[in-house]
C-alpha cells in the first residue's frame, strides 16, 4: 500500500492521493492510523474498528451532547454511523481512480441506545458494481449483542479526474 500521511488529524487525504489507491487500501490506511479519519467520528464519539473487503466496522457511543430535547439519542447519530458503515463497506470494493458518494440511505431504528452505550455498527455489501453499490448495515449494543437499528445504502461510484 502506498503510504500517506495527513499533515494533523484534522485534514482529510486530497482527491488527487484518493485516486492512487484502492478503496479497501484508503480504508486500511484509516484504520492503521497512516490516514486521517473523518472528522465526523471525534464530533460523534465513533472510531472506526475494523475493515476487510465488502464489511467495515465502527464502534463508539453516544455522549450527552448527541441527544434530543427529550433527552434521547437523536436519530441523526444512528444515521451518521450507520451511513459511514455502510457507505465504507462499498468504498473497500471501489478500484483504484474511483470513489464514492451516498445517493441515499434508510434507517430503522429498534430501540433507544442509552447516552453512553458502546455499540457497534456493521455494514456489509451487498452489490458492488462499476456505477453504483449496495449495502446494508447493523447497529448492535457491543455488549448486549441487541439490535438497535438497521439500515440500507446506495451509493454512486465515480472515476477520479
Amino acid at each position: 500500500m502506498t503510504q500517506f500521511f495527513a499533515q494533523s488529524p484534522d485534514q482529510v487525504l486530497p482527491q488527487s492521493e484518493l485516486l492512487k489507491i484502492s478503496g479497501l487500501d484508503f480504508m486500511q490506511g484509516i484504520l492503521d492510523g497512516k490516514i486521517a479519519g473523518p472528522p465526523i467520528c471525534r464530533l460523534m464519539n465513533f472510531h472506526l474498528a475494523s475493515v476487510a473487503k465488502g464489511e467495515v466496522v465502527f464502534e463508539g457511543a453516544p455522549e450527552f451532547a448527541a441527544s434530543n430535547p427529550i433527552g434521547s439519542i437523536h436519530g441523526g447519530w444512528y444515521g451518521t454511523v450507520l451511513d459511514s458503515c455502510m457507505a465504507c463497506a462499498v468504498m473497500t470494493t471501489v478500484p483504484q481512480g474511483s470513489f464514492y458518494t451516498t445517493l441515499e440511505y434508510k434507517v430503522n431504528i429498534t430501540r433507544a441506545i442509552p447516552v453512553g452505550m458502546a455499540m457497534r455498527a456493521t455494514g456489509r455489501i451487498q452489490h458492488g458494481g462499476r456505477r453504483t453499490g449496495v449495502a446494508d448495515g447493523a447497529l448492535r449494543g457491543l455488549d448486549d449483542g441487541k439490535l438497535y437499528a438497521t439500515g440500507t445504502t446506495t451509493c454512486l461510484i465515480m472515476k477520479g479526474v
